[in-house]
C-alpha cells in the first residue's frame, strides 16, 4: 500500500488547477480579518489503557480468544496508549443513554473547566475578558450547554455569548477555530474561548464485533483542548491565522458519522479514508495552498488530525519529499489515540512549543465527508 501512495499522490496533483481557481475566487470573496492564537491548553481523563490491555478487555467481553484480524488492526493503529473517561470495566456493562449522558456531564464538564482555566492562565486573561465561548463536541450534548453552565460556575460575564456546536466530528477543532476567528473579528475585536471536548469511549460497544466497532476500539480515545483566539489589537507577538478552507464532497455521507441507536450514538465508518486522502484530499489541499501563494517547502511541519496509522502514512506520502514526516502528529496518536476534534490542538500545542519560523498548515477530515484546513503564521510574521 505504501509504495503505491506516492505515485497516486503525484498523479492526483495534476487535477488541482481548476480547484485552485475556485478556492482563489472564494478567498477573494471572503476578506475577514484574521485573529491571533493567544494560547492552547489540553487535558485528558484519569484512566490510562494500553493497546495490550485493550486486547485483554475485548477478550473478556467476547468470552473467547480474539480473532487474528482484530489483533492485527490493533497492532497497526500506531497507538501505544490512550486515556478514557472510565475504568475499563465500565465499558463491559450494558449501556444506556442515561448512563452515558451522566458520564459526559461529570467527566466532560470537569475536563472543559480545566482546559478553560489553563488556557486563560496562559493567555493572562480573566474569565470576564472573554466575549464568547465556543464548544465543539460530537460525542455528547447537554441542555443547558456546558458553556452556558460555565458562566456562573467559572465567573464569566453574564453577557458572554455561548455557542455549542454539535456534529463536526474529527474536523471540529479546525472548523471551530474558523468560527472563533469570525467571532473574534466582530464588534471591533473580541476574545473568544474555544473548547473541543470528546468522550469517544462512550460510543464503544463491545457486544458487537463488526469491522467498524473493531476500528473504533483500536483508535478512539477521550480528551479535551481549549484555545484563546483574539481579534483585539496589540497581539502581534502571537501566531495569527492567515486563511481557512473547507470542502464537503457529494455522495460521501457514509464515510463517517453517527447513527442514533437504542442505547446512544453508534459509529458510522464505511469507507477507506487513506485512499480518500490520496485521491481527493491531496488535490484539494494543493489548490488551497496555491490559492494562498504557498508551496509545500514554505511550510513548517503540519498539524494534522491523525485518524489512524494508515491515514498518517497517506498524509506523510502527500507531504513528501518537501516535508520529512509529521512526527508530532505521530507522537500524539501514539500517546493519546484518536480523540476526534481535540487531537489537532494537541499536535499544534506541541509544534508551537518549538517556536516555528514558517507557517503551519492545519488539516482535518470529518463527517460530511468534509476537509478542514487552516494556515497559521508564526508570531511576528508580516
Amino acid at each position: 500500500m505504501r509504495s503505491v501512495i506516492p505515485h497516486l499522490v503525484h498523479q492526483a496533483r495534476f487535477q488541482w488547477f481548476d480547484a485552485a481557481c475556485a478556492v482563489q475566487k472564494q478567498s477573494q470573496q471572503r476578506k475577514c480579518p484574521m485573529s491571533t492564537l493567544i494560547s492552547i491548553a489540553t487535558a485528558i481523563p484519569d484512566h490510562r489503557i494500553t493497546q495490550a490491555e485493550v486486547l485483554a478487555v475485548l477478550a473478556q467481553a467476547r468470552g473467547a480468544a480474539l480473532p487474528a484480524r482484530l489483533a492485527q488492526i490493533l497492532g497497526n493503529s500506531g497507538i501505544e496508549q490512550r486515556y478514557l473517561a472510565c475504568e475499563a470495566e465500565f465499558y463491559l456493562q450494558p449501556r444506556s443513554w442515561a448512563s452515558r449522558a451522566a458520564i459526559y456531564d461529570q467527566v466532560g464538564t470537569g475536563l472543559a473547566h480545566k482546559v478553560a482555566r489553563d488556557a486563560l492562565d496562559k493567555a493572562t486573561l480573566m474569565p470576564t475578558d472573554i466575549d464568547a465561548i465556543v464548544l465543539i463536541s460530537t460525542t455528547g450534548t447537554m441542555t443547558p450547554s456546558i458553556p452556558s453552565r460555565m458562566i456562573e460556575a467559572m465567573g464569566f460575564d453574564q453577557s458572554t455569548q455561548t455557542i455549542p456546536v454539535f456534529g463536526y466530528g474529527c474536523a471540529g477543532s479546525v472548523l471551530g477555530l474558523r468560527l472563533a476567528n469570525d467571532l473574534a473579528a466582530a464588534n471591533g475585536g473580541q476574545n473568544v474561548l474555544m473548547i473541543a471536548l470528546e468522550l469517544c469511549s462512550l460510543s464503544y460497544d463491545y457486544s458487537q464485533f463488526d469491522k467498524k466497532n473493531m476500528i473504533a476500539t483500536a483508535l478512539f480515545a477521550d480528551g479535551c483542548a481549549a484555545a484563546v483566539i483574539s481579534g483585539k489589537a496589540g497581539q502581534s507577538i502571537a501566531p495569527s491565522f492567515r486563511a481557512f478552507g473547507q470542502k464537503t464532497w457529494p455522495s460521501t455521507r457514509d464515510m463517517m458519522g453517527w447513527d442514533i441507536g437504542a442505547t446512544g450514538f453508534d459509529l458510522v465508518l464505511a469507507r477507506d479514508i487513506p485512499t480518500f486522502v490520496t485521491k481527493d484530499f491531496a488535490p484539494y489541499c494543493d489548490s488551497f495552498l496555491a490559492a494562498h501563494s504557498l508551496l509545500m517547502s514554505d511550510l513548517s511541519e503540519p498539524a494534522c488530525h491523525p485518524g489512524g496509522g494508515r491515514v498518517v502514512e497517506a498524509l506523510e506520502a502527500y507531504f513528501a519529499p518537501e516535508i520529512d514526516g509529521i512526527a508530532a502528529t505521530r507522537e500524539i496518536l501514539r500517546q493519546h489515540g484518536n480523540m476526534s476534534s481535540p487531537t489537532v490542538l494537541f499536535v499544534l500545542e506541541q509544534l508551537l512549543a518549538r517556536t516555528p519560523e514558517k507557517p503551519i498548515l492545519l488539516t482535518a477530515l470529518g463527517p460530511g465527508f468534509t476537509a478542514a484546513l487552516a494556515i497559521l503564521d508564526p508570531a511576528g510574521a508580516a
